[in-house]
């Protein structure tokens, strides 16, 4: 993926989660980063521009890396395959929704 399409794709989920989930909690994107306060502690989650992935930090699961597969058309952890949206959405208590650009 190009850095160019990188950027379009992380900008616009991180844009996403910030508006879906200020409804619910303290959520704020300043810098390619999202800071989301909750009950159970701090989220943040950030693109990580030299690997082209999205790196998330949580109280409940600890660090994650996701990559987006354009087949599926999400960002899915290195690790394990699980969907970014997903966990979050498991984790925050919240429907997440997004779709690629």
């Amino acid at each position: 993926m190009s850095d160019s399409a990188f950027e379009t794709l992380a900008d616009s989920l991180l844009a996403t989660l910030e508006e879906a989930l200020g409804d619910h909690v303290d959520a704020e994107l300043q810098g390619g980063i999202l800071t989301v306060e909750a009950d159970a502690g701090t989220w943040i989650v950030n693109k990580h521009a030299p690997t082209g992935q999205i790196w998330l930090s949580s109280p409940i699961s600890g660090a994650r890396h996701y990559a987006f597969d354009a087949a599926a058309g999400q960002w899915l952890d290195t690790r394990g395959g699980g969907d970014l949206l997903v966990a979050l959405a498991d984790e925050l208590g919240v429907a997440l929704g997004w779709q690629a650009p």
